[in-house]
């Protein structure tokens, strides 16, 4: 497959292949065909792209640059994403199938992230301390981790890799970047704009490859000090188990099975199209996917009927073409497990409202094998499995509930606590339920909304610590403080001051 694009690994500034000169295919999943061909890297790989980190962070341009320097950078990179957002996107589309619909807005919004952090580069500031004992001046400063490992998942690679990179390098850390394997060419298109824009070498890298061979690698190095990551709940506990062993930070955004609970006093036409974006939106492969969905009784019937006439309009097909609203599936490990869900769910007796297999044979799905139709089950319970283990595709749970509290304590009985949705017109009932959901994200008559200003993480085993606004940058800074004294002479050595 000469004719293939190749990508190689993005280490110390410049474009490598990796040192066993091997590579991996990529698979566009619309048309099921192979399209490019990526760096298959290694352990050696890792090393070499964290030694590189390490060496921009502890010597040359990178440290000695002031705050402001960094924050000017930034603001340039996010000038270059503008520019490059259109050719961004179709990268995106073609190695994830999301829909350029969504994927064109997105990477021209993802600017915003550098703008933002570039900003706050220069306002981390420390404190002059009060401290109680005499002749002492006491101050705090707010430092820089070092090299930090940020591995991204296939759902959305660059704005969940920006809300890792923007705070890290705001901050003055040195970044590697492990993208997951079936999306690794938009990452690795996008890491060539940091030379355009001015960062030195080594600030950002890139290693690409399969988590056994590199990720574990990377989070396993002693000269890491971070992990970042996004994914399953299942691999994040792994990489937290491996980071844990080095004593490195982490920070952690995992999988959900959010509640979108819909009361009735709700605006049905607005909170029918709420579910519809809660769970179809990007083929249901989101963490934040409104996946279990409560509705009230007394509107029940209702808004089941409307729910499944509007879901059943949705346009499969083409991600490329701006018309269609559902694409592919990602990859064909996903495609697998959202089916075995969809029999999971027909075995413990729910009802298929909706859907409940494949759309390979239409005509409008062309020639992909990852089409899964847009598929409502109705009786459901809260203790089934389809309403507890995350899908991650275009399944949605409808159950049923009677009383406010009821609501409340179906959408807590999870273990995650990623997102959440509320629907109604009672401003007293929407900080009720918003106050008592256990959920780092609660949305009232909206979903699926996210911000550079605003934090985003989860509770339970959704995650540990916070991505966005001015919280997140904290996440990758350290506190020093630094004791002067002015005391004419030196108290008794053997006596703690």
């Amino acid at each position: 497959m000469a004719d293939l694009p190749k990508f190689n690994a993005y280490i110390n500034g410049a474009s490598v292949p990796p040192r066993t000169n091997t590579y991996f295919e990529t698979v566009n999943p619309y048309t099921s065909k192979v399209w490019a061909e990526v760096a298959r890297c290694n352990e050696a790989d890792a090393n070499d792209a964290i030694e590189a980190a390490y060496g921009a962070f502890t010597t040359g341009e990178w440290p000695a640059m002031s705050a402001t320097q960094r924050g000017a950078l930034l603001r340039r990179f996010g000038d270059l994403l503008a520019e490059h957002a259109d050719e961004l996107a179709e990268y995106e589309v073609r190695d994830n199938g999301k829909l350029i619909s969504e994927m064109g807005p997105q990477c021209g919004y993802i600017p915003q992230w550098y703008y933002y952090f570039g900003g706050l580069a220069d306002k981390i500031e420390g404190s002059v301390l009060p401290i109680d004992k005499p002749d002492i001046f006491n101050y705090t400063r707010q430092e820089p981790l070092g090299v930090v490992v940020a591995i991204t998942p296939w759902n959305s690679p660059l704005m969940l890799l920006t809300f890792k990179l923007a705070p890290a390098l705001a901050a003055g850390n040195t970044v590697v970047i492990k993208p997951s394997e079936f999306t690794s060419t938009s990452t690795l298109r996008f890491v060539e704009l940091f030379a355009e824009a001015g960062f030195p070498p080594g600030v950002v890298n890139v290693v690409t490859g399969y988590g056994a061979e590199v990720g574990a690698a990377l989070v396993e190095h002693p000269k890491v000090a971070k992990v970042a990551f996004t994914g399953g709940s299942d691999s994040g506990a792994r990489v937290y188990q491996s980071a844990a062993a080095g004593l490195k930070k982490c920070t952690l955004e995992l999988g959900g099975k959010s509640p979108n609970i819909i009361f009735d006093d709700a605006d049905l036409d607005d909170a029918v199209k709420g579910a519809i974006s809660g769970i179809f939106a990007a083929t249901g492969q989101t963490c934040i996917a409104g996946s279990r969905l409560l509705v009230q009784n007394g509107i029940y019937d209702e808004f089941v009927r409307k729910l499944v006439d509007f879901a059943a309009t949705a346009k499969m097909g083409d991600p490329m073409q701006r018309d269609t609203q559902v694409g592919p599936v990602t990859t064909p490990p996903q495609y697998e497990k959202i089916l075995q869900y969809v029999q999971v769910a027909k075995d413990e007796g729910a009802e298929v409202l909706l859907g409940g297999g494949p759309a390979t044979d239409r005509p409008e799905c062309g020639d992909s094998q990852y089409f899964i139709e847009p598929t409502i089950f109705g009786g459901v319970t809260n203790n089934m499995r389809i309403a507890q283990e995350e899908v991650f595709g275009p399944v949605l749970s409808i159950i049923r509930f009677d009383e406010d509290d009821e609501a409340i304590a179906i959408a807590n009985d999870i273990a995650f606590g990623l997102a959440a949705g509320v629907w109604t017109q009672s401003i007293k009932r929407a900080i009720k339920v918003s106050n008592a959901i256990r959920a780092g994200t609660v949305w009232v008559n909206t979903y699926r909304a996210v911000s550079f200003m605003s934090p985003f993480g989860g509770y339970k085993q959704s995650g540990l610590g916070r991505e966005n606004g001015i919280e997140a940058i904290r996440e990758y800074l350290q506190t020093k403080s630094v004791w002067i004294s002015t005391a004419s002479d030196v108290p008794n050595p053997f006596v703690m001051r």
